[in-house]
């Protein structure tokens, strides 16, 4: 049998309670069979990019997280003008998402409008009011340093 050594680098969550890294990463993906996966995810990028700005959203920006974090391959920041706008952005892409691509997604906050995360699988939006937009400061925490809040992260550098 066959002894397994992990290091901090092959954890992929940390434990609430400690704080210390647990849970094995997953095993990295053939890249020839990793395809059809980036192509699904870039088209659910899209549909969503495309959702939110029919719908009017404002300061959309896109984060590419793929080789960042294990939660999603994308996150999108957007705002509405108002609680009813902010809920309505939310609730089309819910709706355009299970018709155009068959996933029911996860919502979360769209009863107060202030701040709606949807979890799509691959691709992770929150959209914001303005003011708790700003106050979270969600961007700085997800954009490469030197990035401003106006511009998508750029693509992955070697």
């Amino acid at each position: 049998m066959e002894d397994t050594v992990l290091s901090h680098s092959d954890l992929s969550h940390s434990d609430p309670a400690t704080g210390l890294p647990v849970g094995p990463r997953p095993k990295p993906v053939d890249v020839a069979a990793s395809g059809a996966d980036a192509q699904s995810s870039d088209a659910l990028l899209a549909l969503v990019l495309k959702s939110v700005d029919d719908d009017k959203a404002e300061d959309i920006v896109q984060i590419d997280l793929r080789g960042r974090s294990d939660v999603a391959d994308y996150m999108v920041i957007c705002s509405g003008r108002s609680s009813r706008q902010v809920a309505s952005i939310s609730e089309k892409l819910a709706d355009r998402l299970k018709q155009d691509m068959r996933i029911s997604v996860r919502m979360e906050g769209k009863e107060t409008g202030d701040w709606v995360l949807i979890d799509a699988g691959d691709v992770i939006v929150h959209v914001f009011r303005p003011e708790v937009r700003e106050f979270y400061q969600l961007e700085k925490m997800w954009l490469p340093g030197g990035a401003t809040s106006g511009a998508a992260a750029p693509a992955d550098q070697d």
